[in-house]
């Protein structure tokens, strides 16, 4: 390739490659000593806040974050930060819920509070579902977007050139991607992933993720900050002022049966997706259960929150910024969401030289090894716990479990990458966002029942958890034909939920359905009185009137978001008032359950309810702001 030709120069070249090899080196140091399954899979328990907040978001965030949802915001707007601010909901629920619990019991797998609570089969199923997720719907696209966007990204300016022209012609503006290249960059990424992985276990994986996380952030900030300052957008507020006269992407509801987004899904079966991929989801949960103490734990997840709330306006503004800059810049020539990322490279990051460029880039694959790893060390601690040590070697040594643990790390990246090279299309048009969530939801729902009510409710049976997990999975598969053959044809129900049932639709009706078996099978199956111990109340974390004031709480400030959201809908009330309002409410009613619940002696500092009231407070402002 003519480097005069490339969107990276030498230099940037230089920081790209040097910084593969610097997370490399600094993970196979960073985990050179693991001598116990404790050290190897939990980091030794010593994790502190801030390497639990860059691990957690390192791991959830990858290259779709960076390119994906930037071209999302680029052809469908604002309305994609939602699964941004809304992830708040799942941070806060793992954090003062579902974690106390999990460190209580000292586990190592979620999977491990599924079998205490109920029963083995609880505890496969599990553990089958996990691996399936991460390995097939999450780890195996995670290669795919990464050596897209990595090819995408290394693309010369020729080959950029010719998918502009071919835009004005009428054809098909993406960039054609070679397969060879493509399987090189899912052999990068495999090698430097499982490497530090396989050797250096979660402590590896932790230290790895915060540097990484640090280049996702520079590097995604660099983009925004130099799209907003160019002068035809004139920065954030030249560019909503452009949004009004032009497409008006900057708004977070779009209408029920809308087949992508509705507003009503985003706001039942996303949040399903949230309480699951944040609470009861092991790769991102095993971060916390690593913290040395529960206070580092919430701090961590508490600050990885506010990062969240950065990618909004970094990557999803972006994309709409990039919108209206290429509307002005290159009139009449449409421009597809595959190609808005390397134009934004080409026209507003090379320019500036310096290594601006390579800093991206290795903000862009950082992205990716540091969810590719996460993936890989969980799976491995699920397959380790769940199967060897559970049923084939239950006396297994600490050094049989740590080279079992490097075996099945070594095989998950065999085979994803295997999986990768030959199941995805490289020049293939599906959202990858939207493929991870779509299949997500369909193996999940009936696992936020049996962990919530498991929790909550002393009643469950093993019997009816089990129950709870497959019709889950059952009405999740099932519910999209069925509905597209009767009710979709019907035309009243269709203006409003579309011929199709949206899946976020569906994932909330899976979860009602499962919480009504669960519920039902309990009730006629027989409790074990020492199993239904194990609930908040059961361990002692709290009252049973005092979690009954909680979800009177919780029901009467639905109620009053309910009320502000009617307001804004019919015009009696801006949505800057309605956002402070909704805010100044949060923010409020948080602070008064603070005073009620002192928290131990113990603990000293910062208290890490203030923050998390204070992150919930600017969620709530967002989501009512951008109406």
């Amino acid at each position: 390739m003519n480097p005069e030709q490339a969107l990276l120069s030498t230099l940037d070249y230089a920081i790209f490659f040097g910084s593969l090899i610097l997370v490399m080196m600094i993970g196979l140091w960073a985990g050179r000593k693991e001598d116990t399954a404790e050290d190897f899979y939990l980091a030794g328990k010593g994790a502190r806040w801030w390497g639990v907040a860059g691990s957690i978001f390192g791991s959830n965030v990858s290259a779709n974050h960076i390119v994906g949802m930037m071209g999302v915001g680029f052809s469908l707007g604002f309305v994609e930060s939602h699964f941004e601010i809304t992830a708040i909901a799942g941070l806060l629920l793992l954090c003062y819920f579902f974690l106390p619990v999990y460190r209580k019991l000292n586990i190592y797998t979620l999977s491990d509070y599924l079998s205490r609570r109920y029963d083995d089969r609880s505890r496969v199923a599990y553990a089958l579902i996990m691996i399936t997720i991460i390995v097939v719907v999450m780890m195996v696209p995670a290669f795919y977007i990464g050596s897209k966007a990595l090819n995408i990204l290394l693309v010369d300016q020729a080959q950029v050139q010719q998918a502009l022209e071919n835009a004005a012609a009428g054809q098909p503006t993406g960039i054609q991607i070679e397969k060879s290249t493509y399987i090189l960059g899912i052999l990068i990424m495999a090698i430097v992933a499982g490497s530090y992985t396989i050797l250096g276990g979660l402590k590896a994986v932790i230290i790895t993720d915060v540097i990484q996380s640090v280049f996702m952030l520079v590097g995604a900030a660099a983009v925004a900050w130099l799209t907003f300052g160019q002068a035809e957008i004139g920065g954030w507020d030249g560019m909503r002022a452009l949004d009004a006269k032009g497409k008006d992407l900057m708004h977070l509801y779009l209408p029920m049966n809308h087949p992508a987004r509705p507003w009503s899904g985003m706001l039942s079966g996303l949040l399903i997706l949230h309480f699951y991929y944040w609470s009861a989801n092991q790769f991102i949960v095993q971060r916390a259960l690593a913290a040395r103490s529960d206070r580092e734990a919430r701090l961590g997840i508490v600050t990885a929150g506010f990062f969240k709330l950065l990618i909004p306006f970094m990557s999803i503004g972006t994309g709409v910024a990039a919108f209206y800059y290429f509307q002005a810049t290159m009139p009449g020539v449409p421009v597809d969401g595959d190609t808005a990322f390397p134009l934004l490279m080409r026209e507003v990051v090379a320019p500036v030289g310096f290594g601006l460029a390579g800093l991206v880039a290795a903000g862009l694959i950082g992205a990716i090894l540091s969810s590719v790893d996460s993936m890989l060390n969980s799976a491995a601690t699920l397959i380790t716990f769940d199967i060897y040590k559970r049923f084939i070697k239950p006396h297994a040594t600490e050094k049989e479990l740590i080279r079992v643990g490097r075996l099945c790390v070594a095989g998950f990246v065999i085979g994803s990458a295997l999986l990768t090279i030959f199941i995805f299309d490289p020049n293939s048009t599906e959202p990858f966002f939207t493929y991870v969530a779509r299949h997500q939801s369909r193996l999940i729902a009936g696992l936020v029942v049996a962990f919530g009510l498991g929790m909550l409710w002393q009643g469950a049976t093993a019997t009816g958890g089990f129950c709870a997990i497959l019709t889950g999975v059952g009405v999740s598969y099932g519910l999209l034909p069925v509905y597209a053959q009767t009710l979709g044809k019907s035309e009243g129900v269709a203006a409003w939920l579309g011929t199709e049932l949206n899946f976020f639709h569906a994932v909330f009706v899976a979860f009602i359905c499962a919480t009504i078996v669960h519920i039902l099978v309990s009730k006629m199956t027989q409790k074990d009185p020492t199993k239904a111990e194990l609930t908040w109340h059961g361990l002692g974390l709290i009252s049973k009137d005092r979690l009954k004031a909680y979800a009177r709480r919780l029901v009467v400030t639905i109620i009053v978001f309910a009320i502000l959201g009617a307001c804004m809908a019919k015009g009696f009330m801006k949505p800057s008032i309605a956002a402070w309002l909704g805010a100044g409410w949060t923010f409020g009613l948080l602070l008064f359950a603070i005073k009620q619940a002192p928290r131990s002696g113990e603990e000293k500092g910062l208290d890490d309810r203030l923050l998390a009231s204070l992150l919930a407070s600017c969620a709530v402002f967002v989501l009512f702001y951008f109406y």
